[in-house]
């Protein structure tokens, strides 16, 4: 009875300590709101009022309108919305598999310091990217590239500057990001299952096909979402290897601000690039949900 009394009389001098906690925890939350307020809030408040704002010709009029949004997928720039969404869809496949392979490889390996460099040279190789990468393969690959002249690929019809070309340029830096993607999550599966899975009779491509895979499955696809986003919004290397020979939507932003194609079509940008954050924000709809279950199972 004492010691229930005592927490009892305990408890009232507690909670003012913990609601002044709480209260100091949000205040220490309030910079990052502020600066995120200032540099994402108001060029997304800027492109929303761009996106919907109409400009008549004539009279230099302006009105609030879903035109550009309209205009925004017909045509050219539809096109370039598909051909972006079908290259990040691939290049996201593609890298997902390679670097979950290349990540198991890593992580059984018995070489401590082969993991740690292939690790260290995956966190350098998912931030490479724009003119230096693309400058990098058309050394390579392009045309007048080395090994394309050392092998005669050109005379096997391979060209860099199409769709299978972009492919395997965005796969440069899509598998590394997957391998920092997976490998907690791989580290993360307990030997314990395994011997079990053994223990039963199971082969590893059981073992792989009912217990590993069905754990690793929101790791995987939360790693296809981000390597998928991560593809969609890629421009530089694009622009400077293909230019506007693949249809992307990126490059269209950048001909409708420049006024490359028709002048006066800012606006419609503004459309597209709206048109890319609500797919980015579909993409993270996806993505957030599935971290969270894969950490509650990997915890």
């Amino acid at each position: 009875m004492t010691a229930v009394l005592t927490e009892a009389e305990m408890a009232p001098a507690a909670a003012p300590k913990q609601r002044r906690r709480r209260a100091s925890g949000r205040l220490a939350v309030v910079p990052l709101l502020v600066v995120t307020a200032i540099a994402f809030g108001i060029p997304a408040l800027a492109m929303l009022n761009g996106a919907f704002t109409v400009k008549d010709p004539t009279t230099g009029a302006t009105s609030y309108s879903t035109a550009n949004l309209t205009q925004s997928l017909h045509g050219a720039y539809l096109t370039a919305m598909i051909g972006s969404v079908k290259l990040s869809a691939l290049s996201a496949a593609l890298g997902t598999v390679l670097g979950l392979l290349l990540a198991q490889a890593v992580v059984t390996s018995r070489f401590r310091a082969l993991r740690e460099a292939v690790l260290t040279a995956s966190g350098v190789l998912a931030n490479f990217g724009g003119v230096p990468l693309a400058f990098a393969f058309v050394a390579t690959l392009g045309n007048s590239g080395v090994l394309t002249r050392h092998l005669g690929l050109s005379d096997k019809g391979w060209s860099l500057y199409s769709f299978w070309g972009l492919v395997i340029v965005y796969l440069y830096f899509l598998i590394p990001l997957m391998v920092l993607t997976i490998t907690p999550a791989l580290e993360g599966l307990r030997s314990q299952w395994r011997e079990a899975a053994q223990n039963n009779g199971a082969t590893g491509f059981q073992y792989w096909r009912h217990v590993a895979l069905p754990v690793l499955l929101p790791s995987l696809l939360g790693g296809f979402v981000l390597l998928f986003g991560s593809a969609f919004s890629a421009y530089a290397t694009a622009a400077a290897m293909v230019g506007s020979a693949v249809p992307l939507v990126t490059l269209q932003i950048a001909d409708a601000i420049s006024g490359n194609v028709l002048v006066g079509q800012e606006n419609v940008a503004l459309a597209l690039s709206l048109d890319m954050v609500l797919v980015a924000a579909l993409v993270m709809a996806v993505y957030l949900p599935l971290q969270r279950r894969s950490a509650r199972w990997l915890a």
